[in-house]
């Protein structure tokens, strides 16, 4: 792989050129330490070349380290050349006379490189990746090699979407002296294959920012026109949400045509007020017109401010002085993410309806529909927002820790053994490594459980909170896995991207959002197999459940830390839920070829150009509206439904708890996650094992249907109802009338429990308004009492039943 080092002769001479017709030739020579130094001394000293690791390096040591890089036969070094101006520097070596060699399995045809391109002056479309096209052309023109072998530190994600979109696979994380690293391979033949794609491999808009950002690019996405425009959306949903809780109250000014209405609405200050036009919907919801919204202070029109709106009607929504800081931070951060989606180059409401699986994951943008402040996340600094978030679509690796087991306690189904899950999660290289880093420790590796946990969660919580466990040597620190996960809308719960049929990670992330610090308790892990178990048995042999497809994404093995500083103060107390990861099936082993999966909250998504998802997937399906509902709602209520009247069972399926499946646009069956803390049984007569016993809710027989009229009407299906008549011209009432068909069609196959469709009567007049915001805005840290879930519930009035006027009487109905 060498190239000759005599090289004076080439001084003048490229060794290598290519060009492209939109763009002209890039050249390659030699790097030349006296003429080249300079320019590469002023590229590392700025910002976005931190991780080449030489800011601070006057001229002379640049020269100095380049001309001892250049000393050995293994190692050269070139310039990119493009109209005449340097545009990129390529390191290249023999890995197997390098450190590096000592860290993977390296062999002689292997090719190490490092580039640093220039900083962007001139935007070129596409420019980087034809730089990197032609890096590769040079490299591969050497048969000798076979494979080209790049070692980013880890933080260092745009250099991690710039090699994946050549074709560059990801392996493991390595630690070197100068940093961690992670590796990553493009084998000739696999580079050959891509270059036969007729079109530029284009990354992914999803992964194109640095995990470690410099301070502008924290904040390049707070633009003038982009903060009104999220601030207005924001107020939009919060007048919305806040109205439809009872909280405040829009007066109407003026009745305008079809339906619609002019609103003017009084802050806690008399010379504030805000006017807009709404079309009042189903439910207590209003269909806002955002555009329309105006704030007036002393009758002045002045720039809308989503933080000012909390603060003007703070005292209407009842927020207490201790409480007030924490929420508006919460809603300023709800803001700065809106902010980011708005501008991050999501693909289009048209392009996501034939998307896979994770695009679609990573694209949405709304967060919890009922919930104002929905993406607090506070804990999270602009980095680990861009790390993290889902919406930042980055890939990251998991770290290992190794927890003795006179700590650790390992729960699972009777098939999954600890030795038989941690084979299936861990190559055997990695295990031996893990094993021999135990050992080396002075300890035995048989008397440890191996425990994924999220970076940020070890950084941030664990290194220091737990060091006396570290330090005893109860608990090690392995380093990071080899698969790469990428977060989901619920932000602890974990995909992993290299093996997507490898179980969900669901860790421990204690960051406090949306009214809850995000800890996994052992509490409800120990049993979480169990009850996998237990639901499985009780649901999957049931034939309805068998013809609706629905099935659970079951929980099936865990893995917790027990704190002895801490295990005294509760199960609940946040110390003791710090250090514990959930195992879940992946939903790629519940789909067919052909099939698609989504979150159900995609089929609320609207994009950055207003247009919404939901009519773009049911034009595909080749359905009418209606019939596309009803196929959906076979696939999602009808099981839902049945688990209540026939199990006594409830769960809590919003919209980012369950995975719909479609096939050909269709909907044909959902899948359920987030069950170990949500499922409950209603019914005290129905026997539970001794070690589910905590399955059962007290809970009071008018509360129990808003498991339906609550979680799916006014938590899902109100927005639903929203975005078909404002994007589909689909009116709310034939949206309803479909669900009033569907759940006669289930009472109709169900003669026999006519007495129970009386008792929890779908149909009634009303049910009672359980607000999401109110819990919130009275306590944001523990908005419910997990040993008692209808405790704490907020109650305002009631809402009238949708689906009410579609009454029949059940004595003709079953007749």
């Amino acid at each position: 792989m060498k190239q000759n080092k005599d090289h004076i002769q080439y001084l003048d001479n490229y060794l290598f050129s290519k060009t492209f017709e939109e763009l002209g030739a890039i050249e390659i020579r030699h790097f030349r330490i006296t003429q080249d130094s300079e320019i590469l001394h002023q590229w590392v000293n700025m910002e976005y070349a931190v991780f080449w690791g030489m800011q601070g390096y006057s001229l002379t040591q640049v020269e100095q380290e380049y001309a001892k890089l250049l000393q050995p036969d293994h190692y050269d070094i070139f310039v990119g050349v493009y109209n005449n101006k340097i545009v990129f520097v390529l390191e290249k070596y023999d890995p197997t006379k390098d450190v590096i060699g000592s860290l993977y399995a390296a062999t002689q045809d292997d090719c190490g490189i490092h580039i640093i391109v220039a900083p962007p002056i001139v935007r070129i479309p596409n420019f980087t990746w034809y730089l990197f096209d032609t890096i590769m052309d040079f490299v591969f023109q050497d048969e000798t090699i076979n494979r080209i072998l790049v070692e980013p530190d880890i933080r260092n994600k745009k250099m991690f979407a710039l090699c994946q979109r050549i074709g560059f696979q990801l392996d493991k994380i390595v630690e070197l002296p100068y940093k961690t690293a992670q590796l990553a391979f493009l084998e000739r033949k696999h580079y050959q294959e891509n270059k036969q794609i007729p079109k530029i491999n284009k990354r992914s808009a999803m992964n194109t920012l640095d995990n470690a950002v410099s301070p502008q690019q924290s904040i390049a996405h707070l633009q003038p026109e982009v903060w009104v425009k999220v601030n207005t959306l924001f107020v939009a949903k919060a007048i919305c949400e806040f109205s439809h809780e009872l909280l405040i109250k829009p007066i109407v000014l003026e009745q305008l045509k079809d339906g619609w209405n002019s609103y003017i609405l009084k802050t806690d200050n008399p010379t504030i007020q805000y006017q807009f036009n709404a079309k009042p919907l189903a439910l207590n919801h209003l269909y806002i017109e955002h555009q329309s919204i105006k704030k007036y202070e002393e009758s002045e029109s002045v720039v809308i401010d989503g933080i000012l709106f909390i603060k003007e009607c703070r005292q209407q929504l009842g927020i207490k002085d201790s409480q007030m800081p924490v929420y508006l931070e919460e809603i300023i951060s709800t803001l700065y993410g809106s902010a980011f989606k708005f501008l991050k180059g999501n693909p289009t409401s048209e392009e996501l309806a034939t998307a896979d699986f994770q695009t679609i994951e990573q694209s949405m943008t709304e967060g919890h529909p009922g919930f104002v402040a929905n993406n607090g996340r506070i804990g999270f600094d602009s980095s680990d927002y861009r790390s993290y978030a889902p919406e930042a679509g980055n890939s990251f690796s998991l770290l290992w820790l190794a927890g003795h087991k006179s700590r650790a306690v390992y729960a699972a189904t009777d098939t999954l053994p600890y030795d038989v899950l941690i084979r299936q999660e861990l190559d055997a290289d990695t295990l031996k490594n893990f094993r021999e880093s135990i050992q080396n420790r002075g300890f035995d590796p048989d008397e440890y459980f191996f425990i994924p946990m999220h970076p940020w969660q070890w950084f941030n919580k664990l290194a220091n909170i737990f060091s006396p466990e570290i330090a005893t040597g109860n608990l090690i620190c392995l380093g990071y896995g080899p698969d790469q996960y990428l977060a989901q809308q619920s932000i602890r719960t974990l995909f992993n991207n290299t093996n997507p049929k490898k179980f969900y990670t669901k860790t421990a992330l204690s960051i406090l959002n949306m009214g809850f610090m995000r800890g996994l308790p052992l509490y409800y892990l120990g049993t979480a197999p169990k009850m996998a178990i237990w639901l499985e048995e009780l649901l999957y042999n049931d034939p309805y459940i068998q013809e609706t497809g629905f099935r659970m994404l079951s929980e099936i093995a865990s893995v917790s830390y027990v704190n002895p500083y801490f295990e005294e103060f509760g199960v609940h107390n946040d110390y003791n839920k710090m250090l514990a990861s959930l195992w879940r099936e992946s939903p790629m082993t519940a789909i067919k070829g052909g099939q698609q999966p989504m979150t159900m909250a995609a089929f609320l998504h609207v994009d950055h150009q207003g247009e919404a998802l939901l009519p773009k997937i049911i034009s595909a399906s080749g359905l009418t509206i209606g019939d596309w509902l009803g196929r959906y709602l076979k696939a999602y209520l009808s099981p839902l439904l049945h688990c209540f009247y026939h199990f006594d069972l409830v769960f809590m399926p919003h919209g980012e708890n369950i995975i719909m499946v479609l096939e050909d646009h269709i909907p044909v069956h959902a899948l359920l996650k987030d069950i170990t803390e949500e499922a409950c049984i209603l019914n005290p007569d129905i026997e539970l094992p001794d070690h589910l016993k905590r399955m059962y809710a007290p809970v009071p027989e008018d509360v129990k249907l808003l498991s339906i009229f609550t979680d799916i009407f006014d938590g899902f299906f109100r927005f639903m109802s929203h975005v078909l008549e404002a994007h589909a011209g689909f009116s709310e009432t034939d949206f309803w009338s479909v669900v009033a068909n569907n759940i006669h069609e289930y009472q109709d196959r169900y003669p026999e429990k006519e007495a129970k469709f009386k008792q929890y009567d779908l149909f009634s007049s009303e049910f009672h308004l359980s607000c999401l915001n109110r819990l919130q805005l009275n306590n944001h840290k523990q908005m419910i009492d997990l040993d008692d879930p209808v405790a704490l519930l907020q109650f305002a009035g009631k809402l009238e039943n949708p689906i009410a006027a579609y009454r029949k009487d059940l004595a003709t109905a079953i007749s």
